[in-house]
């Protein structure tokens, strides 16, 4: 049986396993804020590890309740710290500055994981069909072309001959940068990264 005090501890170890990160970070500027809490480098920390997250994460992932992330993330907006962009029924995390409007949409479309899937096996295997990547990610045709769609609609995806990837350098870029902070087959891409740049000397 879990125990309240190694909850606490848990959650103590968390954040300062994450304030750790915030606090090298080249925007961390709480050291002088009179704050006790290891929480707000905490989320600067995670927001820099995981740029896109979505809030609900971010909070389950710190374990925070809801107000004390809220009231951190809307400091650490007004800080310009932390930006956020809304995307559909979530609102996502950046480090202030740091990424270019296609880098933040990219990031958000990354956390999603059939959007994910879809550009990573269109960037190890750029002639794939529609009908294979459903196979390969386990999903309906319809899911895929719907997926296609909002890709399409975000810039991320060419559909005018077959699938593309619309600017396969900054994706891939952003998978390998990031690769910790997404799942198994990121970290393949990443091992595979040399064989999939293309260069024209």
């Amino acid at each position: 049986m879990t125990r309240e005090g190694d909850v606490d501890e848990d959650k103590r170890a968390t954040l300062r396993r994450f304030a750790a990160l915030g606090a090298a970070s080249p925007f961390a500027r709480f050291g002088d804020s009179g704050s006790e809490s290891d929480a707000p480098d905490a989320i600067a920390g995670y927001v820099s590890a995981h740029p896109g997250t979505h809030f609900s994460k971010l909070r389950d992932d710190l374990k925070l309740g809801t107000g004390e992330a809220q009231h951190h993330l809307h400091r650490l907006e007004n800080e310009d710290v932390v930006a956020s962009q809304k995307d559909g029924d979530y609102r996502r995390y950046f480090p202030a500055g740091q990424f270019s409007e296609f880098e933040q949409v990219a990031l958000g479309y990354l956390r999603r994981s059939t959007a994910r899937g879809m550009l990573v096996t269109l960037l190890r295997r750029p002639d794939v069909t529609a009908s294979e990547l459903a196979s390969e990610l386990d999903v309906s045709r319809p899911t895929v072309s719907n997926y296609a769609g909002d890709l399409e609609s975000a810039g991320l995806l060419s559909r005018e001959d077959g699938y593309a990837v619309t600017e396969p350098e900054t994706v891939l870029t952003l998978l390998i940068r990031y690769a910790d902070s997404f799942d198994d087959d990121v970290a393949e891409l990443a091992g595979e990264a040399d064989s999939l740049l293309r260069y024209d000397p």
